[in-house]
């Protein structure tokens, strides 16, 4: 018998395939997981929402073997279950696909899959019975990928799917993934969708964590929502709403939509001129861009991962440089000629966000205190030469933390050990406190929870009204629209569009991401 037939015959043993009853974990002061009763439905998708250090993702890693329950019982398929390791869990029948993969970026797709699981001394054996089973599982799943390509060479999406690969060759009928699509683009994400629904079709069991409620909405049966570290309320996904569960994630009513003004645009701040662009490996990212940046506006700046954003927004900060072309600036003037680094355009009023904050926002064994101060480090009112003003550097940190509403209020705390809301937060009050006249932001709310999300969005709001000129890149077409004044749409290093925000819409927005708009359906009005 084959195994996804042996599964569905132990599924059709049980209705309910995870229940967990009244677990309880504490880590030291922090009550984690206060008494959280959960029931999941065997071959259905079952989403847990709430902010970032609601608990989730704790739940999910005692159910996953990463933690142990202080208290209550866990049962998978009807049976009582206490795992102590992932091994166990795995052994049960449960995979885990985590928010960062954990993927070696040197393996080859198959020698990732069968990490951990050889299953004897002859890897090749190993290699060549493993080759036969994900055949199988990509065909029955569709999640076709090349077996013997290196994973640092695969797209996030791909190596998504080698994570459920992982999960399925290792027999997993519970399938838990923590936050799938906060590296993924809409296109990346709606794949990930229509994979999730043929394993629920094929019996497969899906726990989705997520902070997106048009996702819950649109690919969920059921949904569960977590406030601070206790399980609020369960419901049918066809019976509530994004409002109804907004409110229950929070304990009050959220706004979805964050109303703003109309812009006030003065002068230009930010000038780029046929830009040239070669990334760190040295491949040209950008081609013949040129745009400009107003005070009193939001410049959004829109495109699929890959398409040149985050090499242009590294040229802003100051990362790379240019090989073509010019950014005048606040007055001065950059060519490849005439570098200016990270250090002296912050001494010129320039605040820059990065899309990736573990990788450049922050150094996750730094305490907040210094994550808080990254950058500014030389500031004569912390640095006194040799030492920094320890006293200073921690009320600055404090400073920042009431100011964007950090939790916990605590500047000692490891910068890792913080949720990655919390980090986000922390990262902006950094940058937005310095009160700088031009803010280059990165995915602002990437993989943050829906309550940061509307905070977030209202103070890069207030610094716009505030005459600040901001540059936002995001992949989420939702928040280009929501928050930008105009928005430039990039392909393949260059710009294909330029739009007025209040005249654009998803479809002329996707035509110009894919470089399909024809030039009669182009929006006219829209200024560099």
């Amino acid at each position: 018998m084959s195994e996804s037939k042996i599964a569905k015959k132990l599924m059709s043993e049980s209705k309910i395939a995870i229940e967990l009853i009244n677990v309880d974990k504490h880590f030291g002061a922090v009550h984690a997981n206060d008494k959280v009763n959960l029931s999941v439905e065997s071959g259905t998708i079952h989403g847990i929402v709430g902010e970032n250090g609601a608990g989730k993702s704790t739940l999910m890693s005692i159910l996953y073997g990463f933690y142990q329950a202080d208290s209550g019982q866990i049962k998978v398929f009807d049976k009582d279950f206490r795992a102590t390791s992932s091994r166990q869990s795995i052994e049960a029948g449960i995979g885990m696909v985590h928010q960062h993969f954990m993927l070696v970026d040197n393996f080859t797709v198959l020698e990732n899959v069968i990490l951990g699981s050889e299953g004897g001394a002859l890897i090749s054996q190993s290699l060549a019975k493993a080759r036969i089973e994900l055949t199988r599982l990509a065909k029955e799943y569709g999640l076709e990928v090349e077996l013997d390509i290196a994973v640092e060479e695969l797209s996030v999406g791909m190596q998504q799917r080698v994570e459920i690969l992982k999960g399925l060759y290792k027999g997993a009928r519970v399938l838990i993934l923590d936050e799938p699509t906060g590296v993924l683009t809409p296109q990346e994400s709606d794949e990930l969708f229509r994979i999730f629904d043929a394993l629920k079709k094929q019996g497969v069991t899906i726990i989705l964590i997520t902070h997106k409620l048009r996702e819950i909405m649109n690919i969920t049966d059921h949904v569960s929502v977590m406030r601070a570290g206790k399980m609020v309320a369960h419901r049918e996904t066809s019976k509530t709403n994004p409002e109804e569960l907004a409110e229950l994630m929070i304990g009050r009513k959220v706004l979805l939509n964050i109303e703003k003004s109309k812009a006030k645009s003065g002068k230009a701040l930010l000038t780029a001129k046929n830009l040239e662009i070669y990334n760190e490996q040295g491949l040209k990212r950008v081609t013949e861009v040129s745009f400009q940046a107003h005070s009193g506006e939001i410049l959004g700046i829109a495109g699929v991962t890959g398409n040149g954003q985050g090499s242009l927004l590294k040229a802003l900060a100051g990362i790379l440089p240019l090989s073509k072309g010019s950014i005048k600036i606040m007055g001065k003037t950059i060519t490849p000629e005439s570098h200016l680094n990270p250090k002296q355009l912050r001494e010129l009023g320039v605040a820059h966000v990065p899309e990736d904050r573990q990788k450049m926002g922050m150094i996750a064994d730094f305490s907040a205190s210094e994550t808080a101060l990254l950058g500014y480090h030389n500031d004569k009112e912390i640095n006194q030469g040799v030492w920094l003003k320890r006293s200073s550097v921690k009320a600055n940190c404090e400073s920042l933390m009431q100011a964007f509403d950090v939790r916990p209020n605590n500047p000692n705390l490891m910068s890792s050990n913080f949720s990655g809301g919390n980090q986000q937060k922390l990262i902006l009050a950094r940058e937005f406190e310095r009160d700088p006249e031009v803010l280059i932001i990165g995915q602002p709310t990437r993989g943050v929870d829906i309550g940061a999300i509307e905070f977030i969005r209202k103070r890069i709001i207030e610094m716009r009204d505030a005459g600040k000129a901001i540059i936002l890149i995001s992949v989420e077409l939702e928040e280009i629209m929501s928050l930008s004044d105009r928005i430039i749409v990039m392909c393949d290093g260059e710009i294909t569009g330029t739009v007025d925000a209040k005249d654009a819409n998803e479809a002329t927005l996707g035509m110009m991401m894919a470089n399909a708009l024809q030039p009669q359906d182009e929006p006219k009005g829209a200024k560099l």
